[in-house]
């Protein structure tokens, strides 16, 4: 891999600066999103934004060199159709799959096992001994086909759990989105793993959800706009469903949203990703994105936005 020299990208943490010092034929040039670019921004041909900062949060038109946004994130959906032409996107997905993928795991094993429940019988000193579900020989019904579902896929075979792939078009161990009404009443729980586009805002609607066997679980890994919030309160008040939700839309969640309040509902505050060593693999994933465009390649995640 021949690397051009003096590459100048734009980092936007201490971490990301020194992760790319050293690297050769990069030069990393630290910023502070919010405030003015600092000196050499204008000679930068990549910034790689912040974990939280979204496209507007910047302002690229006094970068006239730039040429490729490397997210730190599988997400892309504030960026996609944004930028101006010329400019690639590449997002940092193989970053967090595992992580994401082994919170969708905790929470069904937590649904399963009534692990929430038993914790609340700790606080009122009440011993319930009782036989819980398991997830040996459940069906998950996995709704995305990226790397989160290959590392999902991996984990739960491991508890011998029986998985489907639904991505839009059908191949080789995944089902097309076509088979989607005909597969989820097969399915004891759906695992949402999409990015969120146009096709899969408000995917999981009332009808999606009446598809689903009695008893099923919803768990929403991707992005909250993806599930129609008033749509899964109907069916988690009636105690038809239970669903596990990592991200809600809105969000944050407002302190009076009856989410708080919903049976049946595990719900955290869009952490799945969050656990130790995400800025390690998502800087580990920029740097190999970053040199390949150096080197004139094609990076590996260029955004297509399909799922």
């Amino acid at each position: 891999m021949t690397i051009r020299s003096n590459t100048t990208v734009l980092v936007p943490d201490e971490y990301g600066f020194d992760a790319l010092t050293g690297v050769d034929g990069l030069t990393p040039v630290r910023y502070t999103p919010g405030e003015p670019w600092p000196e050499g921004a204008r000679e930068a041909e990549v910034l790689v934004p912040g974990f939280l900062t979204p496209m507007n949060g910047l302002d690229l038109t006094e970068l006239p060199n730039l040429k490729l946004v490397q997210l730190l994130t599988a997400g892309v959906e504030s960026w996609v159709g944004r930028l101006p032409d010329g400019i690639l996107l590449s997002s940092g997905r193989g970053a967090h799959g595992g992580s994401t993928a082994e919170w969708v795991l905790a929470a069904l094993l937590a649904i399963y096992r009534e692990l929430p429940q038993f914790g609340e019988d700790v606080k009122q000193a009440r011993w319930d001994q009782h036989v819980t579900d398991t997830l040996w020989h459940k069906r998950i019904l996995i709704v995305g086909a990226g790397d989160l579902a290959k590392e999902l896929v991996r984990r739960l075979d491991a508890f011998d759990a029986y998985s489907t792939v639904v991505a839009t078009k059908a191949r080789e161990g995944v089902r097309g989105a076509d088979e989607l009404p005909a597969l989820l009443p097969e399915h004891d729980a759906a695992v949402l793993v999409v990015p969120l586009t146009e096709a899969t805002t408000g995917m999981v609607d009332a009808d999606f959800l009446a598809r689903m066997p009695d008893g099923a679980v919803l768990v929403n890994a991707a992005r909250g706009p993806v599930v129609d919030t008033d749509a899964l309160l109907a069916e988690l008040k009636s105690g038809r469903l239970r669903a596990a939700l990592d991200v809600t839309d809105p969000e944050p969640l407002p302190s009076d949203h009856p989410l708080w309040t919903a049976p049946g509902l595990l719900l955290t505050p869009h952490v799945a990703g969050s656990t130790r060593g995400h800025r390690d693999r998502a800087y580990a994933i920029a740097i190999a994105e970053i040199r390949r465009f150096v080197a004139g390649e094609r990076p590996h995640n260029l955004v297509a936005g399909a799922y």
